[in-house]
């Protein structure tokens, strides 16, 4: 595409710098689901895309509000807003390079371009110390490797555009590399999703910075509009900035019908005429059924079709249906007055805690009523609840710390994925704050039995921290593709179960597949088994898990418990 200039770029002012962060969030929101399905795993809440969108969309709305004219001042709003709204590691990584970018460009005006080089070139050293240990094939590899391209441009030109567009092709190029430097990436045939997420943050750089991104070469929306658009930009969820046509179905449904029972039976159940009407309807279908119950999962803009369709060959049992536009927006616009802002009920609560003079909050991240009851009844004081996604912002944690009225706090993650963001909350919050790493809701009940509340700090998160490796955590849930992972072929839809991050069964059927997986998780050390059954899962068919894994064991002691928690049907832990 022709450049509408004839001079070359040499600085970027508080305009260029706007456009540039503005036209990054854009990209992100555009791509989120793209970036998501380049996860290696093939679970549903694979959500890269996501966090990456969420935490640019903070920074840009931070770099939005900043009134001063300076460049270096932006860069420190757009790092403060990427620092709070940063959600899962890919997100964190993000607002450290930010972070280093806005460090070298303190106190400036307008940046020339070696400055913008060696502002980038700082984001890549900062993301690379955040990092305990430095994986190559991801998002860090695209960081270092652009940055060096930069560093070795300037010695030839001070044309930003150039200078951009080389940053950019090298951003592509090590992406290109990432599936080399990480064989699970090779193996499943993927780019590293983050790596993805920053090559697209470089491309809506350099097409801001080249004057491609506008739909004419000439045309340059004054503030008044740029606002517009921004306010327009705030009100929408990740899936709003979507593609329309990537975002088809507003409501999850789900329905239990009894087959044959109820007045408005008019058809006897054959499956495959009851599958292929709902399929016309929309996607994820899901239809399980045995002689008495079909259950329905469904994504579609018809929830009342679907139900009078069930109706027809039965009468409906249980119905759910959930607008996940909404969902969405609520994961998303957590604005800073929503998040500042509690409601009564809240503040009582927090108000009486301290007066009770709370010692220490334990803080915990979990999503599922059963769960969040659960952890309270082993000694959590407070509860995140983490959306769909289980991935808070640093924000939600740290108001979490702050408004707890506490004198220290202890935060348990319970997902590997919200490790950094714990990290970067406890660093700045107002009260002294240890996050005891636990992956999964096990780690946490686990890690919750040594928590002593006269114990210091320090005492407790080692402690805590050293039962996680007591508990072996298995999740089932449904894979979203296909794909080869660890040599294992894997079918969309089947369901997998997980063990402690890796995958050891997968069958068509979700009661084999934890029955497979419990018995993966067995040894002669084995005591007890705890079964959680959220969404998808039900107590009858964990009563039978339970039952086929007394058969394998009868002196082990299984409890179930409701645990009401989205995306994964069966949580089973072994300790």
């Amino acid at each position: 595409m022709g450049r509408n200039f004839e001079l070359a770029v040499t600085k970027i002012t508080n305009l260029e710098f706007g456009k540039m962060v503005q036209a990054a969030a854009d990209k992100l929101g555009k791509n989120a689901e793209f970036i998501n399905s380049l996860n290696v795993f093939p679970v549903p809440d694979g959500d890269t895309g996501t966090n990456m969108t969420s935490s640019m969309a903070s920074g840009a709305k931070y770099e939005r509000n900043e009134t001063s004219k300076k460049v270096g001042d932006l860069s420190a709003a757009l790092a403060k807003g990427l620092l709070m709204g940063a959600r899962g590691n890919s997100g964190v990584i993000l607002s450290q390079i930010f972070r280093g970018f806005a460090k070298a460009t303190e106190g400036m005006d307008v940046l020339s371009a070696a400055d913008f080089v060696n502002a980038y070139a700082n984001g890549a050293k900062t993301a690379y110390k955040a990092v305990m240990k430095p994986t190559e094939g991801t998002i860090l590899t695209v960081v270092r490797e652009s940055a060096q391209a930069g560093l070795n441009k300037i010695k030839e030109t001070d044309d930003l555009v150039e200078i951009m567009h080389t940053i950019y092709e090298a951003g592509e190029e090590a992406l290109k590399k990432t599936p080399d430097l990480l064989p699970v990436l090779k193996e499943v045939g993927v780019v590293d999703s983050g790596g993805q997420g920053l090559v697209f943050v470089l491309q809506a750089f350099d097409e801001a910075l080249s004057g491609r991104v506008d739909k004419s070469d000439d045309y340059k929306p004054d503030n008044a509009e740029i606002d517009e658009m921004v306010h327009a930009m705030d009100h929408q969820s990740v899936q709003g900035k979507l593609n329309p046509e990537d975002i088809k179905y507003t409501y999850c449904t789900q329905m239990l019908v009894r087959l044959g029972k109820g007045k408005q039976v008019t058809q006897k159940f054959d499956y495959d005429t009851f599958y292929n009407y709902l399929a016309d309807l929309g996607d994820s279908l899901l239809v399980l059924n045995d002689d008495q119950v079909v259950r329905v999962h469904v994504h579609t803009e018809h929830p009342g079709k679907v139900l009078t369709w069930g109706q027809q060959f039965g009468d409906l049992q249980t119905i759910e249906i959930h607008n996940m536009v909404w969902q969405q927006e609520e994961i998303m616009e957590k604005d800073e007055e929503d998040t500042n802002s509690e409601s009564p009920i809240e503040k009582a609560k927090v108000a009486a805690e301290a007066k009770k003079d709370l010692q220490t909050a334990v803080i915990a991240v979990a999503s599922g009523e059963g769960i969040a009851k659960l952890l309270k009844s082993l000694g959590v004081t407070h509860i995140i609840t983490g959306g769909q996604t289980m991935n808070p912002s640093t924000q939600d944690i740290l108001d979490a710390i702050n408004n707890s009225g506490a004198k220290q706090a202890l935060v348990l993650p319970n997902n590997g994925n919200i490790f950094m963001t714990a990290d970067q909350a406890a660093e700045v919050a107002d009260i002294p704050t240890k996050v005891v790493h636990s992956k999964t809701i096990a780690q946490a009940m686990s890690a919750l039995l040594e928590y002593n509340p006269e114990a210091s700090l320090d005492e407790n998160q080692a402690n805590m921290e050293a039962n996680t490796g007591m508990v072996a955590s298995g999740a089932v849930t449904n894979a979203v593709r296909d794909t080869t992972i660890d040599g294992r072929e894997i079918k969309k839809d089947d369901y997998m179960g997980i063990v402690d991050g890796k995958i050891v069964t997968t069958d068509l059927d979700l009661k084999e597949a934890a029955i497979k997986m419990v018995k993966a998780m067995l040894d002669e050390d084995s005591e007890i088994v705890t079964i959680l059954y959220g969404a998808g899962g039900d107590q009858k068919t964990a009563e039978e898990i339970k039952a086929a894994v007394e058969e394998v064991d009868d002196e082990l002691d299984i409890q179930i418990y409701d645990g009401g928690q989205p995306v994964y049907p069966y949580l089973i832990s072994v300790e």
